[in-house]
């Protein structure tokens, strides 16, 4: 039988009958208890209670069970853990690997709330961290210590887009020590896009409150893992309590089975704009990993599938207050929020004072205004009116 491509798979997965009681879709089962009729029957459902067993409801449900199947044949892993948010799902992937006395290095570009966590909840417990540079390739193997426990990625990385040399991270890696783990918070290329346990890496995190849900009402957060990590992270995540709710993993489910027209959509309408963008007088340059003028566009060309929605542009000035409030106030299509992924397009300012504090490695820095941008499925071109509009409010040229 040949391999199902990626289109069939997002369709197929996680529907078996069992999940599905002969419905298209899983059912919504929403329980705290499950009921046992023997001695016998609660005996073999706590010894198969980590195989997919209905056993209680913090363990999950058939719910559950179906999207997890799906994720982890998505990502070719040997198991999905579930979280109440993408922020949990990299928290959690990262606290079931490392103990008191332990270090992790974390690239210098990643999401703020995963620095955030590492500076201060990982030091109270006596867990350091180091940052590093996200272009650094195979020298991150001198940063590596006799204590190093964790390697963190994010590619591309937040805000800025670079792309990283996955294989000559994950090789030098392993030269230095086999046993440690490798997460990557694998969210802008939806899982899908970017095949991370394909290339070495452990764990692969995403928001699924992003492109899987994909209409930004509800969330969610996913790590799906290899089998030399699966059963630490399971049993870790388990114990700390983490759980979804059911009727948020059925939409997830439910986001799945367009993700891939969906993301080809993004793709296209980001590519167009992000083109157009780059030849606008304002910008002084435009982060998306499929264009050139991205860092690492290269790696993007060699280890990605596609694209998706989200990049940034760069002014040549920094704008004053009353033109950045100017600017952002004023769009037509684009509004202001801090999450992405959904089918609405999005605009968030950053200015080059706010940025340095985001960036953890010597980085050259940027002088001119930053806006991240997520392009949603409305036509392309009333989005280009929308920040040609923009540009006309801000009257540099």
């Amino acid at each position: 039988m040949t391999e199902k491509k990626l289109e069939t798979l997002l369709v197929s997965a996680g529907r078996q009958k069992k999940y599905t009681q002969n419905a298209v879709n899983p059912l919504i089962q929403r329980t705290s208890s499950v009921i046992f009729d023997t001695v016998a029957d609660m005996k073999h459902a706590l010894k198969n209670r980590a195989k997919g067993e209905l056993f209680y409801g913090r363990r999950g449900t058939l719910t559950h069970f179906s999207f997890q199947e799906a994720m982890t044949e998505l990502e070719n892993g040997a198991g999905c853990a579930l979280y109440p948010s993408g922020a949990a799902a990299i928290t959690h992937s990262i606290l079931a690997f490392v103990e008191t006395g332990d270090h992790v290095l974390l690239t210098g570009t990643a999401y703020e709330p995963t620095q955030e966590f590492c500076n201060q909840f990982l030091h109270k417990m006596g867990i350091s961290t180091d940052y590093f540079d996200p272009m650094i390739g195979e020298g991150i193997a001198s940063l590596i210590k006799p204590n190093t426990k964790v390697v963190f990625l994010e590619s591309p990385g937040s805000l800025t887009m670079e792309v990283q040399d996955i294989p000559a991270i994950v090789q030098a890696v392993r030269q230095v020590n086999p046993e440690m783990v490798i997460i990557i918070d694998n969210t802008w290329a939806a899982g899908v896009l970017f095949k991370a346990l394909e290339f070495g890496i452990d764990i692969s995190v995403q928001s699924a409150t992003k492109y899987i849900i994909g209409h930004s009402d509800g969330m969610l957060g996913t790590a799906v893992a290899n089998a030399r990590c699966w059963d630490q992270l399971r049993e870790s995540s388990y114990l700390q309590g983490q759980i979804a709710d059911p009727e948020t993993v059925y939409t997830a489910t439910r986001g799945l089975r367009t993700l891939a027209v969906r993301l080809k959509q993004h793709e296209e309408n980001s590519i167009k704009i992000a083109k157009w963008l780059a030849q606008r007088p304002e910008v002084a340059e435009v982060y998306h990993p499929a264009l050139p003028s991205c860092p690492g566009h290269h790696y993007f060309q060699r280890d990605f599938t596609g694209s998706c929605g989200l990049f940034s542009f760069l002014l040549n000035i920094q704008l004053t207050p009353t033109q950045f409030s100017d600017y952002l106030d004023n769009f037509t299509h684009f509004k202001m929020a801090f999450s992405w992924g959904g089918f609405e397009s999005l605009i968030l300012g950053i200015q080059p004072e706010m940025l340095k504090t985001m960036r953890q490695y010597d980085s050259p820095q940027k002088t001119g205004t930053l806006f991240r941008l997520h392009i949603g499925l409305e036509n392309p071109q009333d989005l280009i009116d929308d920040l040609e509009a923009g540009f006309a409010r801000l009257a540099l040229f």
